[in-house]
């Protein structure tokens, strides 16, 4: 029975660990599988009422492997503490089974009575390093707790958490045997800032429809040069700014376009001019202006909005007062 229980906690670790090389290196060379060993037995000494002796015994385990884990916590089966430095579980935090814990994870309580007062995690959870769950809170099976976050809410199942306070980023999605481990967190910042823009492209987008509208009573055709305006803007949709991967046009970088018959001449907004990217948008948004409507020659006009550093620092003071 006990050499079944160590031969399956380092099955999870060769799992897991792609540079866990043999058996005799799992089993001399991981601290986080020591400190689930030592748990077992000062766990065993809690349940039957040898608390300083448990008490002791976790703390020896803290000494030699950096993890601390209390006596009274409950942890599942096959889970894998890598690394394991900094890594601290409270008295009254349930672990389920093949959860993942990373360095520096914290299972913390937030009351100063005896009740339950820590984190309850299920099967399956990923725990990134540097993450703090705080609380009686559950993260439900399957989730997954991005690296330094904060998490004071209870997780749904098989959600991404990310951030400070921890935000629900990613969308539900179903565990699998083949599930990459090394995915990137998706940004719920990001994801609002998006919705912005898109919101600001449709609003800019009904603004020009209606200043287009006004050239007569009842239009019954727009002028060439505004028609030959959409076209180009529509080519220039497909350009993408590869740091975000949305188009320059509903990222609001192009600021006007004049059609001039086989001239056109396009202003685009970067935060300076010697933006890296610079050079590769302008020349994309030339190919892609070429040949609209006729268009021979294209001129791309950069304008600089940079960040007024002066003038925030007149407003809040000196740098070191920053």
């Amino acid at each position: 029975m006990v050499f079944d229980r160590i031969r399956e906690d380092m099955g999870a670790i060769s799992a897991r660990d792609p540079a866990a090389r043999s058996s005799l290196e799992i089993l001399f060379c991981y601290p986080g599988l020591h400190a689930l060993w030592f748990h077992r037995r000062s766990h065993w000494l809690w349940a039957h009422n040898r608390k300083f002796l448990a008490r002791f015994l976790s703390h020896v385990a803290r000494f030699l492997t950096g993890v601390e884990i209390h006596p009274g916590a409950l942890v599942g089966r096959r889970v894998v503490i890598d690394h394991g430095m900094g890594v601290v579980i409270g008295e009254t935090a349930e672990v389920g089974n093949d959860v993942l814990i990373y360095m520096g994870v914290v299972l913390g309580g937030t009351a100063f009575m005896n009740v339950k007062r820590h984190p309850t995690v299920e099967d399956g959870v990923i725990l990134g390093s540097g993450a703090i769950i705080l609380g009686p809170i559950r993260i439900g099976k399957g989730a997954k707790v991005g690296a330094g976050s904060v998490v004071v809410r209870s997780v749904p199942p098989f959600a991404t958490v990310v951030g400070v306070p921890g935000r629900i980023a990613g969308p539900d999605h179903t565990l699998t045997k083949e599930d990459p481990l090394e995915e990137v967190m998706p940004d719920p910042m990001l994801r609002v800032i998006s919705r912005l823009i898109d919101r600001q492209s449709q609003l800019e987008e009904r603004l020009r429809t209606i200043e287009q509208g006004r050239q007569g009573p009842v239009p019954v055709s727009l002028p060439e040069a505004i028609m030959c305006e959409n076209k180009v803007r529509d080519a220039l949709r497909e350009v993408l700014d590869p740091e975000v991967g949305i188009d320059i046009v509903d990222l609001g970088l192009i600021k006007e376009i004049r059609v001039d018959h086989a001239r056109v001449e396009i202003d685009m907004v970067l935060t300076c001019k010697v933006c890296p990217l610079s050079e590769h948008l302008t020349d994309q948004v030339k190919r892609r202006a070429l040949g609209v409507c006729g268009i021979e020659h294209v001129t791309v006009n950069l304008l600089d909005e940079p960040w007024n550093w002066d003038r925030f620092v007149k407003q809040r003071g000196m740098l070191r007062q920053i």
